[in-house]
């Protein structure tokens, strides 16, 4: 029988673009398929990505996949990367000077332990020899610092804000310029210039990464910070319930419309360990964000259990990764780490 083109459409909606759970097709990659002679393939892609490896990796897949379709002839996939222009009044994403890679640790709702998540990770991917930055643009609820223990205010140099440092870390966060007792009562343009200016007005130095908490939500904190920087990957952070899957899966649709790699899901509160018997209790339910990971096609980044532990060394402004640094806890932590820098190299 001959090949189709429906066929190879067929074949190509199977191939997700890499760290997104939607296929090439449906990103609009596959400009034309057309089969000539019954079992010739000629596929022309257009692949836009900041990583060049991407392309290559995509058309190797590609051609591999249509390889194994009943008697295939000559395949030929035809491959460009253009770099369009963004569209007007749409700020291009740019790189800070000296940083290697920018991770954003994310959330679709508050209560979830974005911020602990992304503490605890930073302090781990610290402890692998990284140089590590931490920029905390939750604008109206910053509480990086206080889980950091430092209020201390940033200099400025040169008309550049120099990061406090912490337990090797650097540091920005809207909660080391304001009075403690001072909210936060901005519109959109307010945040963007506030983002902007911690981004591209702060001398971060050389750090192999630098980790970006942001808001919970979808809202414009999250898209001005795409527009400004050019982010490496996100990191989604849920609870187990199955309710939670929903939120996870609106702010996996919020990266991939910003053009985010995501590099996986975090599982926070997993479980709940008893420190006086040892049993384990799924308090909030099992293996669902495990489940959605791979039903989403992305990768599942580790369980963090429920402890105690976890939030009184937060309110004491200690990491639980450094205060206990031999605990199960911990531990998790720097699996995490390890899994998320190894998505990213």
């Amino acid at each position: 029988m001959p090949i189709t083109e429906q066929q190879v459409r067929d074949v190509l909606q199977q191939i997700h673009f890499p760290g997104y759970s939607r296929d090439i097709v449906s990103f609009g990659f596959v400009q034309s398929i057309a089969v000539r002679n019954g079992s010739n393939i000629e596929v022309a892609l257009q692949i836009n990505s900041r990583d060049p490896a991407v392309a290559g990796q995509l058309q190797r897949k590609v051609e591999t996949s249509l390889r194994d379709l009943p008697c295939v002839g000559h395949v030929e996939i035809r491959l460009s990367a253009p770099s369009p222009a963004p569209p007007p009044g749409v700020p291009t994403p740019q790189r800070i000077e000296g940083v290697g890679r920018v991770i954003a640790v994310g959330s679709g709702k508050g209560g979830v332990g974005k911020s602990t998540v992304a503490v605890n990770l930073a302090c781990a991917l610290h402890q692998q020899g990284l140089r590590v930055g931490l920029l905390d643009a939750d604008i109206y609820g910053p509480t990086i610092p206080k889980m950091l223990g430092t209020l201390d205010e940033p200099t400025v140099v040169n008309e550049q804000i120099v990061p406090v440092e912490k337990y090797g870390l650097r540091l920005m966060s809207m909660a080391l310029l304001l009075d403690p007792t001072q909210a936060v009562i901005w519109r959109g343009p307010m945040i963007m210039k506030a983002l902007q200016q911690f981004c591209h007005d702060v001398r971060w130095g050389a750090l192999d990464v630098l980790l970006v908490d942001l808001p919970p939500g979808t809202g414009d904190a999250q898209i001005s910070l795409s527009q400004l920087l050019a982010l490496d990957g996100g990191v989604i952070v849920t609870t187990p319930q199955e309710v939670a899957m929903e939120v996870v899966r609106r702010g996996l649709t919020m990266f991939e419309k910003v053009n985010v790699r995501i590099l996986g899901l975090v599982e926070n509160m997993s479980y709940y360990l008893c420190p006086h018997c040892g049993q384990r209790d799924e308090i909030f339910g099992h293996n669902t964000t495990r489940r959605e990971a791979e039903r989403l096609g992305v990768a599942f980044l580790g369980e963090i259990p429920l402890n105690s532990e976890i939030r009184a060394c937060g309110d004491r402004g200690e990491p639980v990764v450094l205060a206990q640094p031999g605990s199960a806890t911990a531990l998790a932590f720097r699996r995490c780490a390890e899994t998320v820098w190894k998505q990213l190299s």
